[in-house]
């Protein structure tokens, strides 16, 4: 009787996690979404500054 209330604790655990895991999986989605927007963002900041930053060095190399 034991050991059929562990496994029954065990199943009842399982599918509550699957549900959990299955109702936030629109969510983590959309995290998603906006994670690689953010990324994207960062990336392209980035890169404006670098290439500020090679438009400077160039130009003073040019006025020496």
């Amino acid at each position: 009787m034991k050991e059929f209330l562990i496994g029954l604790v065990f199943l009842t655990a399982v599918l509550i996690f699957a549900g959990i895991g299955f109702l936030l999986f629109p969510l983590l989605l959309v995290l998603a979404v906006f994670l690689r927007i953010a990324i994207i963002c960062a990336l392209v900041i980035f890169a404006i500054w670098v290439l500020g930053k090679l438009i400077v060095v160039v130009w003073e190399k040019i006025n020496k």
